[in-house]
């Protein structure tokens, strides 16, 4: 990778060399930086970070929009920590700038139609209408980061309670590593069965943390969902 120098006060003040540094980095970035790939067909999703009340109008989710698009008039669910609720789009936004249109990586503000705040939190996600469900059971294959990585100086067994970090919801989970599971040490790789205290909106592949304490102690990705 390439280290471009850039002042951004020297290019403030119109100085030429370093106006001419920030047009070079922008080229590094072009060069060297992949232009991610943005699933522009698929049905939408957006995670929930948090959620507003605006007087008069309604009940707003932000979230960085993951796959798919949404416009105003779109039907949406709500899945995830409960019953999922069916609303309509009314509204989006983007840092003060209304938009006809939210693709993949856009980070924006939704407004819907007759949700209230209690019955929508972090965790859950807007989605088109059947297209993902809230699961509470999964087999996955999950890795134990080392001591030298921030993780566990003991092994973990059948019975293991950590938080799962799946998007931006968490939940309690127990760990069952089968019948004849030996303890898993950390750094090693292995396939068990998790099932969660709250359902969470879980997908086949769909990667996620493993927190206790505080602290990552794991990593995994979902591999078949059980219910």
């Amino acid at each position: 990778m390439p280290v471009v120098p850039v002042s951004a006060l020297g290019a403030l003040r119109g100085e030429p060399r370093w106006t001419a540094s920030v047009a070079a980095l922008l080229d590094a970035v072009d060069r060297y930086v992949p232009t991610p790939r943005r699933r522009l067909d698929a049905p939408a999703l957006l995670p929930v970070e948090s959620v507003l009340t605006i007087s008069g109008r309604g009940t707003v989710v932000t979230g960085v929009l993951e796959r798919g698009t949404l416009s105003p008039g779109a039907d949406v669910q709500v899945v995830g920590l409960g019953p999922a609720v069916t609303s309509v789009v009314t509204g989006l936004e983007t840092f003060g700038r209304t938009l006809d249109r939210a693709e993949p990586g856009d980070n924006v503000a939704v407004l819907l139609r007759g949700v209230r705040r209690g019955a929508v939190r972090r965790g859950q996600v807007v989605c088109a209408p059947g297209s993902v469900r809230a699961h509470t059971a999964f087999t996955c294959h999950l890795r134990l980061l080392s001591a030298a990585e921030g993780g566990r100086h003991t092994p973990i067994g059948t019975g293991y309670r950590p938080q799962f970090h799946l998007r931006t919801g968490d939940a309690c989970g127990l760990v069952d590593l089968g019948a004849e599971g030996a303890p898993a040490r950390p750094g090693e790789e292995v396939e068990a069965r998790i099932q969660l205290a709250a359902p969470l909106p879980a997908e086949v592949g769909l990667g996620f943390a493993v927190r206790e304490g505080g602290r990552t102690v794991g990593a995994g990705r979902i591999g078949r969902l059980l219910d």
